[in-house]
């Protein structure tokens, strides 16, 4: 089996590490260059950068922080927020980032993730999912979670997959900032749709949140910002606690 996945998020917005409750209340979380390094020096297994506010500015991900963090770590490096285009996409690319991450571009675009797929292989192609329970069903979120897409979130994923994705970041907005427990309901009907990877994210508080993420939730990778940035859990503490319950983990 597999080796799951734990991952850390540093949410950037003009250079700096901010982290908000359901994606609204930004504050400042640290400097994205010194919390990298000190992930990598953690054990944590690969890192995701999002440019929380460039899709809404129509700019790019700030390549600066990209080469900064890039500089800093030697582990896998995601990067999401402002990928509009495969220019877009290279930049991010060129800056250091091993994978791109596509959300609202994808949804206008569909037909983009399949050319990056060609052009750099499935495996550097993350779509990032943001979705909520909105009557009786998962709803898919643009725009930072601001626009109604008007899909689901497993027809999306299923699609998304077909058309070249290698991972799916699936972001509850229900549960994001707010430590409750990842939406293991929202995570399991994703990952059984879908036979690529699935990373699920928001609301991580415990290592028991964890935990039921993998089983019941049946995610590939989790994915953590503000319990590892304040220092309130140890890396390597969580990876034991999930390995000696039978999870299988990279120690």
């Amino acid at each position: 089996m597999l080796a799951k996945r734990i991952i850390a998020c540093l949410d950037v917005r003009n250079g700096c590490v901010v982290k908000g409750v359901q994606f609204e209340g930004l504050t400042n979380a640290g400097d994205p260059a010194a919390l990298a390094s000190r992930y990598n020096v953690e054990g944590i297994d690969e890192l995701v950068i999002l440019d929380v506010t460039a899709t809404l500015e129509g700019r790019r991900a700030l390549a600066a922080t990209i080469r900064q963090v890039a500089s800093r770590i030697f582990i896998p490096l995601a990067v999401g927020g402002g990928i509009r285009s495969e220019d877009d996409a290279a930049a991010a690319l060129d800056a250091g980032a091993d994978k791109v991450s596509l959300n609202s571009a994808a949804l206008a675009e569909p037909s983009l993730l399949t050319k990056l797929a060609a052009r750099y292989g499935s495996q550097a192609v993350i779509v990032a999912i943001d979705a909520k329970q909105t009557e009786g069903r998962f709803a898919v979120f643009a725009r930072s979670g601001s626009t109604a897409s008007g899909r689901s979130a497993v027809e999306w994923a299923r699609e998304a997959a077909d058309r070249g994705a290698g991972e799916i970041l699936l972001t509850s907005i229900d549960r994001d900032g707010t430590r409750s427990g990842f939406d293991c309901e929202l995570t399991a009907a994703v990952s059984s749709a879908v036979s690529i990877p699935v990373i699920a994210s928001g609301g991580a508080g415990t290592f028991e949140h964890f935990l039921e993420v993998f089983t019941r939730g049946q995610a590939d990778a989790a994915l953590a910002a503000s319990i590892f940035h304040f220092s309130e859990h140890a890396v390597a503490d969580l990876k034991t606690y999930l390995h000696d319950r039978g999870v299988p983990m990279r120690l």
